[in-house]
């Protein structure tokens, strides 16, 4: 929600007439310097929204604000044209209110479309969380990071790296209303306060490493666009995409990493299929590279690969991962009750080369327990177990 700034009005007394944290207000306005508002600049309050109501014959400001029961103030804030001394009858007056509920739902076939336009709506009401694209995919689909937080600590989560494993984008987007609602609301998540989370981290998430994929697991070839044909002639003629992990050409995204990528590379399909090839070379795919110069850029003190399924966590790469790697995992082992596996026969991963590159603990999360595709129906159970581990990727 928007307001024009008054003379004497400040972000301070702002946090104070809301009742919003002020760091968020900051953070909702980075445009703007705290020290130097000036009148008549557009501010936004995150945690609102607008509705109107229509003047009732003998209402008055301060029965309209008893009635909505917010302060007159907010009311005069919002209605900065309207008189006090003389409100007409029907005179529409704009309402703040407050979002205290989870604002996204119907995460079922959760496609890249269905993503864009719960960002866009989270990233309306929740200003403090940042977007941007920090890349394409190769149909040029905008791959979305969003950060959220002010802290020097930098984690970073992303999911659907494989196309038939989507559950994972709606868990984080999920936790990402969860998160925002809570602190705006000043309301903990399992007894956790989580400002000071806010205060101290910096999280960034990719929701949606691979959307072209996404879109052809759940709306069928016809979502390929000019690569319908080829999608379908790799996938036997089938229109049953649901086992499709790849990319739309033919690319395993996890198995793209240099890191120990020759040897994957050997014992894997050696032409496009619908998992598991690992590409031509390294970083062919414009979906990795995206990834990866994410990394490069930032300085994540570790990252969160979301899979499905098993209800493991795997932590190791080549014994080239942080003593405290294995402290962390426990802790995520704790909060889930998912079992810590250190290494395994697979390489060429997300995580495997931000360990090799960087040192620091990579990990990569296998949500929920079954055969991919797993079935929504997991979606709350597996959205539980993955509640504690995000939490704890804010306070570790």
């Amino acid at each position: 929600m928007k307001v024009t700034m008054r003379p004497n009005d400040s972000f301070w007394y702002y946090s104070e007439l809301f009742d919003i944290p002020l760091v968020l207000l900051e953070q909702s306005n980075p445009q703007i310097n705290a020290r130097q508002l000036m009148v008549g600049e557009t501010v936004q309050i995150p945690g609102y929204v607008e509705h109107t109501s229509p003047i009732t014959a003998g209402e008055t400001l301060w029965q309209l604000a008893i009635q909505q029961n917010i302060p007159v103030d907010m009311l005069q804030l919002t209605n900065p044209s309207a008189d006090p001394d003389s409100l007409q009858i029907g005179q529409e007056m704009v309402i703040p209110e407050r979002v205290d509920n989870l604002m996204v739902t119907g995460f079922e076939h959760y496609t890249f479309d269905k993503m864009v336009r719960n960002i866009q709506r989270l990233t309306t009401v929740y200003p403090f969380i940042h977007p941007q694209t920090i890349g394409s995919s190769v149909m040029g689909k905008n791959l979305i990071e969003l950060q959220i937080g002010s802290g020097d600590k930098q984690v970073h989560i992303n999911g659907s790296f494989h196309a038939n494993e989507w559950i994972t984008t709606a868990v984080i987007i999920r936790f990402i209303n969860e998160y925002a609602c809570a602190l705006t609301n000043k309301r903990p998540i399992r007894g956790f306060n989580v400002l000071p989370f806010f205060m101290e981290t910096n999280l960034s998430v990719v929701p949606m490493v691979n959307p072209d994929g996404v879109n052809l697991v759940l709306d069928g070839a016809e979502a390929a666009g000019p690569y319908q044909e080829e999608v379908l002639a790799l996938n036997g003629q089938n229109p049953d995409f649901s086992n499709w992990k790849a990319n739309i050409t033919g690319v395993d995204l996890n198995n793209q990493y240099p890191a120990l990528w020759e040897e994957e590379a050997g014992r894997k399909p050696n032409s496009p299929q619908p998992r598991d090839y690992p590409g031509p070379h390294p970083l062919s795919e414009p979906e990795a590279v995206a990834m990866a110069d994410l990394a490069g850029h930032r300085n994540f003190s570790r990252v969160n690969a979301l899979h499905t399924q098993g209800e493991e966590i795997y932590w190791g790469f080549e014994g080239m991962e942080p003593p405290v790697a294995q402290y962390i995992v426990n802790e995520y082992r704790r909060v889930s009750g998912y079992r810590p596996v250190p290494y395994i026969d697979n390489y060429a991963g997300y995580k495997d080369w931000f360990i090799q590159e960087f040192r620091y603990p990579g990990y990569t999360m296998e949500l929920g327990a079954g055969v991919n595709p797993l079935p929504f129906t997991q979606f709350e159970e597996i959205y539980q177990e993955t509640l504690g581990m995000m939490l704890a990727n804010l306070y570790l």
